[in-house]
């Protein structure tokens, strides 16, 4: 029996994508709702310095910070609603030459119905960079929510808790704690309060905590 030709159609058309995909000079991925790798292009691992396989899973904005906290709260809040519109983000990162480059990142979210939760087609387009200097030691950078979440934690506040007090919803807290986990490498809420003491995030000596 001769196989579908729509679906043959449409596995030759996807081999086409991917290849067009991987040969665009520009740094492209797909990602989904929440930002994470599902798929990355030659040119985008090269902007971080490894390949496109060991992207996958990453979070897009742990690779490439937001230099506008209040860009990324926005872009979350219509995803949520389903908005669909291009988003751009100002970002910055360490290239692996070592100089520190800034850009703007594009996400349009696609899928095959508007009732399917989008994926996220990224591009990045370097607009410049900075040697850093000799001793430059990266700084630890929390957004305001997250350092207010990281405060209500550190008090013993619920997730829910969390949520109330900052006006997010449970999902938009357990967002923040997740990407935080990741930035440090922390396994659970103990050790990322703590670490969070460590670095500096949260003040010393100072009850109920606060951020720094």
């Amino acid at each position: 029996m001769d196989p579908d030709p729509v679906r043959q159609d449409a596995v030759t058309w996807r081999n086409r994508a991917l290849t067009l995909f991987d040969r665009v000079s520009m740094p492209v991925a797909v990602c989904d709702v929440y930002g994470a790798v599902l798929l990355a292009n030659p040119a985008m691992a090269a902007e971080c310095g490894t390949t496109p396989g060991r992207l996958r899973g990453r979070d897009v904005l742990e690779l490439f910070r937001p230099q506008e906290a209040t860009q990324v709260e926005r872009i979350a809040e219509a995803l949520r609603l389903r908005h669909r519109s291009r988003y751009q983000v100002s970002v910055c990162w360490r290239a692996p030459d070592g100089a520190e480059r800034y850009g703007e990142l594009t996400a349009d979210p696609v899928s095959d119905s508007a009732e399917d939760t989008p994926a996220l087609l990224v591009m990045l387009r370097v607009l410049g960079e900075r040697d850093p200097a000799p001793d430059e030691a990266e700084p630890v950078r929390v957004t305001p929510v997250e350092g207010r979440i990281l405060a209500l934690l550190a008090g013993g506040a619920t997730t829910a808790r969390a949520a109330r007090e900052t006006g997010l919803t449970v999902d938009g807290v357990t967002y923040h704690l997740r990407r935080l986990s990741a930035r440090w490498g922390a396994a659970n809420r103990t050790e990322l309060v703590a670490r969070a003491y460590a670095l500096g995030v949260l003040a010393a000596g100072v009850w109920p905590p606060a951020p720094s």
